[in-house]
């Protein structure tokens, strides 16, 4: 297949962070095709700086490394987002799923626009202290309550929609979007959800009570989180990478975002597929070696 002359050339910008040593490493050859195609059109290129999303124009936006680049770009997107996909240079990449050779291979395709802009749920953590201004953060895998660096139990109290539905008491826990069910969720004992899904699962953390099992509801819900006794050490988790301390009084309130993930999806992909190849889907294991 052959890069064909489109009316509007494929506009792209490029986010790759050389503070990590093998972005760094693959960089270089990365560049080097890319420039190799004089059609393309490179609208921007974040090397680690920060790219300002806010006026940014492009029709695809390339990612390299794993699946925790993805999540920082997406939240640094804000109200702006726009589709992306990633190249894996990590280890599992549910959501950087193609590798350099795979880009390199299918760009005709990629040029021709012969991919597809699967959107997804991305949510709104608001961190209201009992002293200080509220916080706001975008996100698209999981708000995490654990304990931390507290080496205790706590209890955290879920509300949904302002009714009171339980307390957790363990090492904290997971509210999670169908993109986050394959990342610290689903380690914790979590079920997978479709990706596509409008819902939340909420998972306890080793919990104390036996009885508290995973928890899925409606993307239209408002999820309340707290922790009347925080002991010095819980923290709050958004996708893993921003990390804040919670003091008793702190309420944590999720909703689903406004904006939705877009993540650009080539011919021939399959979520099932995906999860076939990633988590070992083979069939049962043979015993009898």
């Amino acid at each position: 297949m052959q890069v064909t002359d489109m009316p509007n050339p494929l506009r792209i910008a490029v986010i790759a962070d050389q503070k990590i040593g093998r972005v760094k490493t693959a960089w270089d050859e990365f560049e080097q095709f890319l420039k190799s195609q004089p059609q393309l059109e490179i609208a921007a290129i974040d090397t680690g700086g920060g790219l300002d999303f806010a006026g940014l124009k492009a029709d695809l936006v390339i990612v390299l490394g794993g699946d925790g680049a993805i999540l920082r770009a997406c939240r640094q997107m804000g109200t702006n987002q726009l589709p992306i996909l990633g190249v894996n240079l990590g280890r599992l990449g549910f959501l950087a799923d193609v590798s350099p050779g795979e880009f390199r291979e299918h760009f005709p395709r990629i040029y021709n626009r012969e991919y597809r802009v699967v959107e997804h749920l991305m949510f709104e953590c608001v961190l209201a202290r009992r002293e200080g201004k509220p916080e706001m953060h975008l996100g698209l895998n999981e708000v995490v309550v654990s304990s931390g660096a507290s080496l205790r139990m706590i209890d955290v109290n879920l509300a949904i929609n302002g009714e009171s539905v339980t307390t957790y008491s363990g090492d904290g826990v997971i509210l999670s979007t169908p993109v986050g069910s394959t990342a610290h969720s689903l380690s914790a004992g979590g079920p997978i959800l479709r990706q596509d899904l409008p819902a939340f699962v909420i998972t306890p953390i080793c919990p104390h009570t036996l009885t508290n099992r995973p928890l899925i509801d409606s993307s239209e819900c408002t999820y309340t989180l707290s922790v009347p006794n925080a002991p010095a050490g819980t923290t709050l988790v958004i996708d893993g990478q921003i990390k804040l301390p919670l003091a008793p009084g702190d309420r944590i309130d999720i909703r689903r975002a406004p904006v939705r993930f877009q993540m650009a999806k080539l011919p021939g992909s399959s979520y099932y597929a995906t999860l076939h190849r990633k988590l070992g889907w083979g069939g049962q294991p043979n015993y009898r070696t």
